[in-house]
């Protein structure tokens, strides 16, 4: 029951909603129940109103659609529905949450001949090598969040203690990127091993959903900062790519995720391409024990969204453009 983040609940009411012969009453019993559940407040009779409710409709008819036999027949396909995101349009989820930049990066070539043998598992979780899932709230900031999450298991995985770090300080200084309304994780990774920095502790540094006056700590005691970073594209060789995830730790990737914005779980096939990378997340893991191999990737818009925050993207087709901007950052 893991692999799907939200209650059955929901699933079961969007059957009812898609089923012959119901109709708007059902319909608005069903947008009546979304308010409740992710405690929405629109004034009785608004346009707003009648605003989120046309999206949640809107969202509901693509649900039906991306779910159909025809585009989801495989094993432990994604399955789409109600979420968070439902009373949003495509436009507003896009300008809010996918607001990463894309960089064209050189392709990854082998140094050794020799092949090595990978787990059919692993994931740097079971070794408490990752800090819980973050919410960005309407924060555009995801390239800040998956490159943190990242320092932070690198620095853990050197036999340092498990610390989160200030995403908020990345966000507010990274001078080649512009905060909350966007940037890239390879620019962020420039300027951290350019000027040194070192990252202060999230509770020394809040997280506070917009961008501020940079601020730094040259006396702390504490800090982390990095002496190098990797960047590659691994289109074609995710095997590799597995590899450097062993080697290096978490990798964040930059991925096409319009399609996210309906996830409730499964393993992710379909839907989504390499053709516009839109936002920056970060790889934990992967799986190869089952029918689908995927890669198991830590998103940054709360433990309610997803599998508890998390999503799973199928390996070896770089699908949603995943191998495309891979990078790690070395402490």
């Amino acid at each position: 029951m893991a692999l799907f983040g939200l209650s059955v609940f929901f699933l079961l009411c969007l059957s009812a909603w898609a089923a012959p012969g119901n109709g708007t009453e059902e319909a608005g019993g069903l947008f009546r129940r979304f308010l409740a559940r992710y405690g929405r407040r629109y004034s009785l009779g608004s346009l707003e109103l009648q605003r989120r409710e046309r999206f949640f409709q809107e969202s509901i008819q693509r649900h039906v659609y991306l779910n159909s036999p025809v585009l989801s027949h495989e094993n432990n396909s994604a399955i789409y529905g109600i979420n968070q995101f439902s009373d949003l349009s495509p436009e507003e989820f896009k300008a809010i949450y996918l607001q990463s930049k894309a960089v064209k990066l050189p392709e990854y070539v082998k140094t050794s001949t020799k092949e090595a043998v990978l787990p059919a598992r692993f994931d740097w979780r079971d070794k408490k090598f990752v800090t819980p899932v973050r919410n960005q709230l309407s924060c555009g900031g995801c390239w800040a969040f998956s490159i943190v999450g990242g320092i932070e298991s690198a620095y853990a995985i050197k036999g340092n203690l498990l610390e989160e770090l200030s995403v908020q300080q990345v966000i507010d200084c990274s001078y080649e990127d512009h905060g909350c309304n966007g940037g890239s994780t390879i620019s962020a990774l420039h300027w951290l091993n350019k000027t040194r920095v070192k990252l202060a502790r999230a509770s020394e540094y809040k997280f506070k959903a917009q961008t501020g006056i940079c601020h730094y700590f040259p006396s702390s005691d504490f800090g982390v900062s990095i002496r190098d970073y990797k960047a590659y594209n691994f289109s074609g060789a995710e095997e590799q790519m597995m590899m450097q995830l062993i080697n290096l730790g978490p990798l964040a990737v930059t991925v096409d995720a319009v399609s996210w914005q309906d996830y409730l779980g499964g393993i992710i096939q379909h839907h989504c391409s390499s053709g516009e990378a839109n936002h920056a997340v970060l790889i934990t893991g992967f799986d190869t024990t089952g029918d689908i191999p995927y890669w198991i990737v830590q998103n940054s818009w709360g433990t309610t969204w997803g599998i508890d925050g998390y999503v799973y993207i199928k390996i070896g087709e770089n699908v949603c453009g995943i191998a495309d901007t891979v990078s790690a950052a070395l402490v």
